[in-house]
């Protein structure tokens, strides 16, 4: 099992684009007993990859209960990147 920050930047390696929430779906099977797998926690590690050009905005909406989702999509250099760094 890989670190939970590296699931979430590989996550984005196989699908078109996610949003936090869609992340800790996605996930929650394997690392749903982690701490860290909560929507402050993901939406932290989603801008930091962002901050360093692994992935990119590209859309927000509001949800039913009023949150902002932000969806994210990993652009080809930052799914290079990622894929060149963290091995499935």
């Amino acid at each position: 099992m890989k670190p939970l920050n590296y699931a979430i930047l590989k996550h984005f390696t196989k699908v078109e684009e996610a949003c936090a929430e869609d992340v800790i779906d996605t996930l929650h099977g394997e690392y749903g007993k982690f701490r860290a797998l909560n929507r402050n926690a993901v939406i932290s590690a989603l801008m930091t990859a962002e901050a360093n050009g692994l992935i990119e905005e590209t859309k927000f909406e509001m949800d039913q209960s009023g949150f902002l989702r932000i969806y994210y999509h990993a652009h080809e250099e930052g799914a290079n990147t990622i894929n060149k760094y963290i091995k499935d």
